[in-house]
């Protein structure tokens, strides 16, 4: 397995575990199954089996996150592609082999989604390496998982009979409960885990032969993309024009030269809050909590708060509790979260897209109170962060430090503040905000105007490439 490159797929946006994954926030840079994030935990559990670096697709709008989170657990990824818009897994694995190609190697290439939980690593490991010899032939594996029971939410492949690396023989859409099982008691059939392992080259002679206008124009958005700091960027008008499929129907279905390889090591996809609460440590009554909670007489609940939460006899709840929402509901219907998402997206609230903690690539800021005509954050810069030269239409703004030391540009000024020091940034005035120290900059910002809205900024000069 020397020369195994992992592509980590981060583009997902996660509505079905709102109001704690939101699209600007999704559910692959949380902390869901431990301490790490869980597109940190998807590089952790590859490390020790890849030559090189990761490729990460991401979207354009997660780049920052995606580069910081990487960074925090060493990983040194070979490029981050951003996706200015989704176009599902099959583009987005050919602009990676594009890439893996780009200097004449043709590496293995380990296809990943980012947020999955995989309990038994060195299972996984075992499952890989049985993988490699199949792709090393010219095979173009995905990876079969050992069903527990008859799941109706996830894609299945029935396998020829033997051992190893199998034919496929079908893919198989998301059945009803009945036929989910007769699969398993079959014992042909194996969950769709939506992972991969192949030749890059392959990968695009198949591409090439059943969707031939797909890989032209991919291609043309990675042949015109833009390389800057940590990321390339892919051709937003030629990456627009590439026919949106996945990888199943736009090659795996039509290939013969598909194989799976079964898979049993504590997989699930986290695809909805029951599935997390599966892969929780419970109580002896089925529980699963994360956070400041209390339950007295309940069984087989979740909740995750981020206050007090007290639960008093409750069997098949999920609650789930953030600064700004909290969802309610049973067990057994928390698929249908993506409805509620719907229809926030409907009547326009922000709800659906942001939290009210909203990170940035030089920190975050945190809307603590808001009223007619004002508005209170908290803000965080991270050591060495450098917020855009600006300026304002509708507002004015007073900082005040409560930790840290910052830097104040305030039109022809440069002023430096300290613990309880403040300014005051009238309305129209050019100001930047830097964090020169090694400890995090905390300060109250105040605003205060006809109009608060993030829209009314005028970007001068951004140290990120923002506009």
């Amino acid at each position: 397995m020397s020369d195994i490159t992992p592509v980590i797929l981060s583009g997902g946006s996660g509505t079905r575990l709102w109001p704690l994954s939101r699209e600007a926030y999704p559910k692959q840079f949380l902390p869901l199954a431990g301490e790490a994030t869980m597109l940190q935990a998807t590089w952790q559990r590859v490390a020790a089996i890849a030559a090189r670096g990761p490729l990460v697709i991401a979207n354009e709008t997660h780049r920052f996150v995606a580069a910081d989170q990487l960074q925090q657990v060493g990983a040194q990824p070979q490029a981050i592609i951003l996706e200015p818009v989704g176009r599902n897994t099959a583009p987005a694995i050919a602009v990676a082999a594009l890439e893996a190609t780009r200097d004449g190697a043709d590496p293995l290439l380990l296809v990943l989604p980012s947020d999955h939980v995989i309990a038994d690593e060195a299972a996984f490991h075992a499952s890989v390496r049985q993988a490699a010899a199949a792709a090393d032939a010219g095979k173009l594996v995905t990876f079969g998982i050992v069903p527990t029971g008859p799941e109706t939410g996830y894609g299945y492949i029935k396998a020829a009979p033997g051992d190893g690396a199998r034919a496929v023989e079908r893919f198989v859409e998301k059945p009803d409960l009945a036929t989910a099982t007769d699969y398993v008691a079959s014992g042909q059939y194996l969950w769709n885990s939506g992972m991969f392992l192949f030749r890059a080259s392959r990968y695009l002679q198949e591409l090439a032969r059943f969707n031939p206008a797909m890989l032209e124009r991919s291609r043309a958005a990675w042949e015109g993309s833009r390389r800057d700091a940590d990321f390339t960027r892919l051709d937003a008008e030629a990456f627009a024009a590439v026919p949106s499929d996945s990888i199943d129907y736009a090659v795996m279905e039509k290939t013969a030269d598909a194989v799976v390889v079964a898979l049993d090591a504590g997989w699930n996809d986290v695809g909805s809050w029951t599935a997390l609460r599966d892969v929780s440590t419970q109580d002896g009554d089925g529980n699963a909590h994360r956070g400041d909670v209390i339950a007295i007489d309940c069984r087989n609940t979740y909740a995750y708060s981020e206050r007090l939460v007290a639960l008093v006899g409750l069997d098949d709840v999920v609650v789930v509790e953030t600064d700004d929402a909290v969802l309610v509901g049973k067990a057994d219907r928390m698929q249908e979260v993506k409805d509620v998402v719907a229809r926030l997206k409907a009547e326009g609230r922000s709800e659906a897209t942001w939290h009210r903690k909203v990170h940035r690539p030089w920190g975050a800021y945190d809307s603590i109170d808001n009223g007619e005509r004002f508005q209170v954050k908290r803000i965080t810069v991270k050591p060495g962060g450098t917020l855009s030269l600006q300026m304002h239409h509708h507002r004015a703004e007073h900082w005040v430090v409560v930790s840290g030391t910052a830097e104040v540009t305030r039109g022809d000024e440069v002023l430096l503040l300290s613990e309880n020091q403040s300014t005051y940034i009238p309305l129209g005035v050019t100001h930047r905000l830097r964090n020169p120290g090694k400890l995090p900059l905390e300060l109250i910002e105040v605003q205060s105007g006809s109009y608060l809205g993030e829209d009314d900024i005028v970007r001068f000069e951004d140290t990120y490439g923002r506009s």
